[in-house]
């Protein structure tokens, strides 16, 4: 960040002896896009391709810029300009892919972002996108795959780390180291706490379940999820009174959910309340 300031302070100077410098523009536009200065990074962006319209980087960092306004038809005509121009650049395929990601157009979006990691093989974020639409088409291996290829590269992700730990508690694998490592960087993540109960809970660790889904009810006391799991395990404990007092708060909170709905019910027949339970 130091670095692209004192970049960008230097380009300033360049641009003002040469206003009228594509690479000056284009240059500059990159570092406010890296700035995340968008929209200053556009108006140069749009400088430097009306002096060079045919850029193929101009015009596939102008796209990704146009990406972050959601000028969907934009970011496609200025992505298919440099597509055109130069078929095998990651950048641009990637680019692509997460434009069709938005679009759901999941297929579409996989395609590109495959042939994206073909030319750039250790690329996180391109992994990272292909796993997130992999989720969206439901295939949850290939989503594991992805991330678990993330993780040698960005060990210390927090965001790849809960999202594994979430998939294999869906898969039934090995979540509960992942979400150990999450809970060493963030602590008080209501999350990764929430997901970290849940899997102790399918591991049969009731007690340690407890502790941290009551963690998670200091930072987030109105979450159904949280209560619902909360009752559930302590049902499992035989504490049917407080497991009925969550049950009844997640109900409040979302009185359709189908899981809180037979937690109580059981809750109560062990209660000996036949008619709440009906």
């Amino acid at each position: 960040m130091v670095d692209s300031k004192k970049t960008l302070q230097n380009l300033n100077k360049a641009y003002i002896l040469e206003p009228n410098n594509a690479f000056i523009l284009r240059t500059r536009g990159d570092v406010k896009r890296r700035l995340y200065d968008y929209q200053r990074a556009l108006q140069d962006l749009d400088k430097a391709h009306d002096l060079k319209p045919n850029h193929a980087f101009i015009l596939r960092t102008r796209g990704d810029v146009k990406k972050r306004f959601y000028d969907c038809q934009g970011v496609w005509q200025d992505l298919k300009k440099a597509h055109d121009l130069k078929p095998n650049n990651a950048f641009t395929l990637r680019t692509h892919g997460d434009v069709k990601r938005r679009l759901y157009d999941c297929q579409g979006a996989l395609q590109d972002l495959n042939k994206s990691h073909d030319l750039e093989p250790n690329n996180a974020f391109t992994l990272r996108m292909c796993g997130d639409v992999k989720r969206m088409l439901e295939d949850f291996q290939g989503v594991l795959q992805d991330f678990d290829k993330v993780d040698v590269l960005k060990p210390n992700n927090v965001f790849n780390l809960r999202i594994c730990g979430n998939l294999k508690r869906m898969l039934h694998q090995g979540a509960l180291q992942d979400l150990e490592k999450v809970d060493v960087f963030e602590p008080n993540d209501a999350f990764t706490l929430s997901l970290h109960g849940e899997v102790k809970r399918m591991l049969h660790d009731f007690q340690g379940a407890l502790q941290d889904l009551e963690k998670v009810d200091v930072f987030e006391p109105n979450d159904a999820f949280t209560l619902s799991l909360h009752g559930g395990v302590k049902r499992m404990l035989h504490d049917f009174q407080g497991a009925l007092q969550d049950l009844d708060k997640a109900n409040v909170l979302e009185p359709n959910d189908i899981t809180t709905l037979a937690r109580r019910e059981y809750v109560k027949m062990k209660l000996f309340d036949g008619q709440g339970a009906l």
